[in-house]
């Protein structure tokens, strides 16, 4: 009897994966802090022995750490949500306020964003797949206490936070957002136990984002952004800054000036492809996150344990109240990823309201030249992409329609 126990005991701690070690304690202290490049130099020597914990750590600091320089430039340049006094009322503690003193911006500036953004993503998609590929962890990490260098002085504080951006957006406050449903109890979110499954979500999502940057960087869209852009940064520079209240034509001087900008914003979505390349490239990112999506799940099913999971299989608990995942969720959201594949491969053609043929979205992206969306979206624009085949219907993703109801795509957005 005391043998089967022991060996009942050791099979039992065999299934439960190593809760986090020194890369682990090191990633969480460094996302918090938002301290990322101190972080970084101690996991390096960790990767460098093949510790799969502290190459998870390194893709999440470059993934988050890429999000701040993004947040940053907005920041550095004015950037300015359109009436935020009336969307954010008139606390100062916003996750970005607006910089009193603005650099200039320019389209040769925002690609140099969108630039690094991508060349960030990478190194953490890089890293993050090597944390995939094996290694039995988890590295508990509460979201909400992750912080970023929003403004980028050197310091951050407690609304530079993913609880400071949640409460902003939910119009209360941080304290609030993090205090216990009982008082002296446990806050109403803990952690998450982040593991070699959710190394390949992350690496989905950093090509996600990826991939709309470089759609963006492979096409000239200068006239839209000299167009539209001093909306966004009203005191950077652009061409259009100081026109932005003219006279009146119609309605008021502001609201005339902003149709005007919204009719000049359509009339420049007319974007010559100038890097072939990397058009060709966003289709094989869209691909990358088809197949870290089945990474992921194939990782997920694997699991023996039930610790705290982002995405939790059928025989897991779900961390979020009525977020639970059955098997038939799951067969379908991997159906939904060959239907999504056979998109991309072109074995699957995009309806069109105009056509009886469908859009080739393969050829799309190999041959295309411009990117037209108001004269693709009449129909002369996407005459040069139609082919002759099977057109997607919803017949063909009905499988997820029924599975997961009218949610299907919050669920998506989770599932990545």
């Amino acid at each position: 009897m005391r043998t089967r126990l022991i060996a009942s005991g050791l099979l039992t701690l065999m299934a439960i994966p190593a809760l986090a070690g020194e890369a682990g304690d090191v990633t969480r202290g460094a996302l918090y802090a938002g301290q990322f490049d101190a972080g970084l130099e101690k996991l390096k020597p960790l990767a460098a022995a093949d510790d799969p914990e502290a190459w998870f750590g390194i893709g999440a600091l470059r993934f988050t750490q890429s999000i701040e320089g993004v947040v940053q430039a907005l920041y550095r340049h004015g950037f300015a949500v359109p009436n935020a006094p009336a969307i954010l009322g008139s606390s100062p503690q916003v996750f970005l306020p607006t910089n009193p003193n603005p650099e200039p911006l320019d389209y040769e500036g925002v690609r140099g964003i969108l630039s690094d953004f991508v060349a960030g993503l990478d190194e953490a998609h890089s890293a993050l797949l090597t944390a995939g590929q094996a290694g039995d962890y988890v590295i508990e990490i509460n979201p909400l206490l992750v912080h970023v260098d929003a403004n980028g002085d050197g310091k951050v504080d407690d609304y530079e936070s993913l609880a400071g951006l949640f409460a902003m957006v939910n119009a209360t406050s941080i304290e609030e957002l993090l205090a216990p449903p009982v008082p002296g109890g446990p806050s109403k979110f803990e952690f998450i136990g982040f593991d070699r499954a959710d190394a390949f979500w992350l690496a989905g999502y950093s090509q996600v984002l990826a991939a709309q940057a470089d759609f963006l960087l492979a096409h000239d869209f200068s006239e839209f952004t000299n167009s539209l852009f001093h909306r966004l940064f009203p005191k950077a520079g652009f061409p259009m800054q100081d026109y932005a209240a003219g006279g009146m034509m119609m309605l008021d001087p502001e609201t005339d000036t902003a149709i005007a900008d919204l009719v000049a914003g359509i009339h420049t979505l007319d974007w010559s492809v100038i890097d072939p390349a990397r058009f060709k490239g966003v289709r094989d990112r869209m691909l990358a996150v088809l197949e870290h999506s089945h990474q992921n799940w194939d990782a997920i099913l694997d699991e023996t344990d039930n610790n705290h999971e982002l995405v939790p299989s059928p025989k897991q608990t779900a961390i979020f109240p009525g977020t639970a995942v059955d098997e038939a969720k799951v067969a379908a959201w991997l159906v939904t990823l060959e239907k999504a594949r056979d998109v991309l491969e072109g074995r699957l053609l995009l309806p069109h309201w105009r056509f009886k043929q469908g859009f080739d979205l393969k050829a799309y992206f190999e041959t295309a030249t411009e990117t037209d969306l108001v004269m693709i979206l009449t129909g002369l624009g996407a005459v040069p992409f139609l082919k002759t085949g099977p057109v997607a219907s919803q017949a063909d993703f009905r499988a997820i329609e029924e599975a997961f109801g009218s949610d299907w795509l919050g669920y998506a957005f989770w599932f990545n």
